[in-house]
C-alpha cells in the first residue's frame, strides 16, 4: 500500500479515530499506545507481519510490548470490538444492510495453537494442520468489513481441559459447532440492533433447519445456500427433497441473471424458484432457488428464502451473490491488514489479533466509502485527502 504523504496522513488520523473509540478499554498507557502502534503495523508496506518487524514499524526495540498487548496485559477484545462494530455502524449502517456468515482457515505448524488440528480449510481447499475462525462480515452498498470473530476449537481440544488450559481457554468454553458459533454471533448482532435486513451462508451454514427456524421466528429475512438432499414442505409432501422440485420446470421459468461482480467479472448463471410452505403467514413467502450454470446445465446450486410477499426474484439473487461480500473481506484482511500474520498461540491473544485487525480493515474500509461518495466528502473533515486514495477493493 504505497501513497504520499496526503495518504499516510489521512490513514493515521483514521486509524485514530478508530483507536479513540476504544481507548478507554485499557488502564495503562502502554497497552494503549501499543494497540494504536500494531493497527498502524498491520497496514503499513512491511512484506511480513510480525511481532519483530511491527515493533521496529513501531519504533520499539524489540517485541516485548506488542507481545505483553497481545497476551499478558488484562483487556477485553469483545469490549473493544464492540466499540468497532459501532464505529463501522455509525459510517456505513444501514436498514437494508446484509450479515453474511463464513469460515476461514490459518495454516499453522505445531499443535500447541489453540484449536489447531489438522481439519478442512476453505482457504487451502483442504484438509491441513490450521486454526480456523468462524465470522461475520457486514455487507452494504458502501462497503463490506468484518465485525464479529470466534475461533473454533474442535472436540480434541475441549475434551482435554488441560491442553486448553495451556493455551488460555477457560474451562467455561465448552465445544460449540460453526453453526452455532454463526448463530450467537447473528443474535448478538439482534441484540446490539445493527441495522440490517438479510442473512446469508454458505451451504456449510444455512443447511441447518434449526437455523433458518431460529431466524425465522425471530423474522429475520434469509437466504441460505443448501444441499440437494435438503427437504422443504410443499403442497405435495412433507420432506419434498429441493432438487426435485425443478425438474420438468417450463424454460421460461429460468432466467438469466448475474449476481454480482467476481474475479473474472459478472457471475452470471440461470435462475428459477419454487414457493414452498405455501399455508404460512400471508404477508411472508418461502421459496427455494435454483442457480444453474450456464455452461454446465448439471451443475445446481441450491438456496432457502424466507422473506416479504412481493419480494421479486431479482432481490433474492442480489443476496445470494452478497455472500462473496465476506470472501472479499477474508482476501482484503489478509492482504492490507495482517488479518492471518500473527504469532499468537493463545487462545485470548487470537481474539485479540483478530479484533485489531478487524478495527484497521474497517478504518480502511471507511475511508474508501467516503472516497467513493462525493456528498460525504464534501461534509467530511478528512475528505481533502480522498481523492489520492488508492483502489482498495475492501
Amino acid at each position: 500500500m504505497g501513497g504520499d504523504l496526503a495518504d499516510v496522513r489521512l490513514w493515521a488520523g483514521e486509524l485514530e479515530a478508530v483507536h479513540e473509540r476504544f481507548v478507554h478499554r485499557f488502564s495503562r498507557s502502554e497497552p494503549r499506545e501499543s494497540a494504536l502502534a500494531y493497527m498502524r503495523g498491520l497496514i503499513a508496506p512491511l512484506q511480513r507481519k510480525n511481532g519483530w518487524t511491527l515493533a521496529e514499524e513501531a519504533g520499539h526495540a524489540g517485541p516485548d510490548r506488542i507481545q505483553r498487548m497481545l497476551n499478558r496485559i488484562e483487556w477485553d477484545a469483545d469490549e473493544v470490538l464492540d466499540d468497532v462494530r459501532q464505529y463501522v455502524v455509525d459510517n456505513l449502517g444501514d436498514p437494508d444492510a446484509v450479515l453474511v456468515v463464513d469460515d476461514t482457515g490459518f495454516l499453522k505448524k505445531g499443535t500447541r495453537s489453540a484449536g489447531v488440528q489438522r481439519q478442512y480449510s476453505g482457504t487451502a481447499g483442504r484438509t491441513e494442520n490450521c486454526q480456523v475462525g468462524v465470522f461475520l462480515a457486514y455487507a452494504t452498498d458502501r462497503g463490506r468489513t468484518l465485525i464479529d470473530r470466534r475461533l473454533y476449537l474442535p472436540a480434541s481440544w475441549t475434551d482435554d481441559r488441560e491442553r486448553c488450559r495451556r493455551a488460555g481457554i477457560g474451562d467455561e468454553v465448552a465445544f460449540e459447532t460453526k453453526v452455532a458459533m454463526a448463530k450467537a454471533m447473528v443474535r448478538r448482532a439482534i441484540t446490539d440492533k445493527i441495522p440490517f435486513r438479510w442473512v446469508t451462508a454458505d451451504a456449510a451454514y444455512g443447511f441447518s433447519k434449526g437455523w433458518r427456524s431460529e431466524l425465522e421466528r425471530e423474522d429475520v429475512f434469509h437466504v441460505m445456500a443448501t444441499t440437494r438432499h435438503d427437504t422443504v414442505v410443499t403442497r405435495w409432501a412433507i420432506d419434498h427433497p429441493v432438487h426435485d422440485l425443478f425438474d420438468g420446470l417450463a424454460r421460461q421459468k429460468w432466467k438469466r441473471r448475474s449476481c454480482g461482480s467476481g474475479a473474472h467479472g459478472l457471475r452470471i448463471y440461470d435462475w428459477a424458484r419454487v414457493e414452498v410452505r405455501p399455508w404460512h403467514r400471508p404477508d411472508r413467502r418461502h421459496w427455494v432457488l435454483a442457480r444453474r450454470s450456464v455452461a454446465r446445465p448439471q451443475e445446481i446450486s441450491y438456496y432457502i428464502a424466507y422473506c416479504p410477499a412481493g419480494t421479486p426474484l431479482d432481490d433474492l439473487i442480489r443476496i445470494a451473490g452478497s455472500r462473496w461480500a465476506i470472501e472479499e473481506c477474508f482476501q482484503s484482511a489478509k492482504q492490507e491488514c495482517g488479518l492471518d500474520d500473527y504469532q499468537v498461540r493463545r487462545y485470548p491473544g487470537w481474539h485479540r489479533h483478530m479484533t485489531l485487525a478487524m478495527a484497521a480493515h474497517a478504518c480502511l474500509t471507511v475511508l474508501r466509502a467516503r472516497q467513493l461518495d462525493p456528498d460525504k466528502a464534501e461534509t467530511d473533515p478528512l475528505s481533502s485527502s480522498t481523492s489520492a486514495l488508492p483502489k482498495y477493493d475492501g
